[in-house]
């Protein structure tokens, strides 16, 4: 099986990772008792995979020949550990924007229509779903992703403070955002007014300011090559945020580190 490929990880940096996770979790399976149905470098890679691919637990356990409720157990085992051991390679904004304006934009993450959980639904976006927040760089580069998921009903100005990304981004030299961040971003574009028209001016700095923000949206593009934050995420709500705590720190993982550094 080709591991890199179905996780994005080199085996180096898969090797990496297992030992940073082994040092939190000690053995797989008790000395003296069964051996582990999967070891835990391929678990690791069972538990990457089910993130960048967004895989049905079934689909997951054919393709590493266990059961379903293997996969089940295995990554709510070590979704927590991975989001953990990576946190501390997530980068501060400024080391990626430097000087430089910061771009901020919103996406949703759809998800299952929980009945039970409401304030979901995006009116823009016509689904369920999270509100995830993030900032990049003029050259469309990610450099931060607010850690804690809005709710896909909330506007992007509550989203922007609720998901963490204001305070990483205070010290910032500026910050450009869409006609949602109004009042909240130091750039945004002129709304037009009531029963009114922009001027000649208004809109020639509109249009600047949206070529500018195409590279935020290059930006929220690459971070859903995870699909479980493209396609429909199918888990319980509860568990969503270590999901994008472990994408999070293994966008930066595979994106500025390398392993044994």
């Amino acid at each position: 099986m080709d591991l890199q490929r179905i996780t994005g990880l080199t085996s180096e940096q898969l090797t990496d990772l297992t030992a940073g996770v082994h040092h939190r979790l000690g053995l797989l399976a008790q000395p003296g008792g069964r051996p582990a149905v999967l070891g835990l470098y391929r678990s690791i890679a069972l538990a990457v995979a089910l993130h960048r691919h967004n895989l049905t637990q079934d689909l997951a356990g054919a393709i590493f020949d266990v059961s379903q409720a293997t996969v089940s157990r295995r990554w709510d085992l070590l979704r927590p550990l991975i989001a953990a051991e990576l946190t501390a390679l997530i980068p501060d904004p400024a080391q990626i924007t430097g000087t430089s304006t910061a771009l901020v934009d919103g996406t949703l993450a759809p998800t299952w229509d929980w009945k039970t959980t409401e304030g979901m639904y995006s009116g823009k976006h016509e689904t369920t779903g999270f509100n995830l927040q993030l900032a990049a760089t003029l050259s469309g580069d990610i450099a931060a992703v607010g850690p804690t998921p809005a709710s896909g009903a909330r506007h992007d100005a509550h989203a922007y403070y609720a998901s963490g990304l204001y305070d990483p981004l205070i010290d910032s030299d500026s910050i450009l955002g869409d006609k949602g961040y109004q009042a909240h971003a130091d750039i945004s574009p002129t709304k037009k007014p009531q029963d009114g028209e922009l001027s000649q001016e208004q809109e020639a700095n509109n249009a600047v300011i949206d070529s500018v923000r195409a590279a935020v949206e290059r930006a929220v593009a690459h971070l859903k090559t995870w699909r479980m934050l493209q396609s429909r995420y199918r888990a319980p709500l509860s568990k969503f945020p270590e999901a994008l705590a472990v994408i999070i720190g293994l966008y930066f993982y595979t994106r500025y580190f390398k392993a044994y550094e």
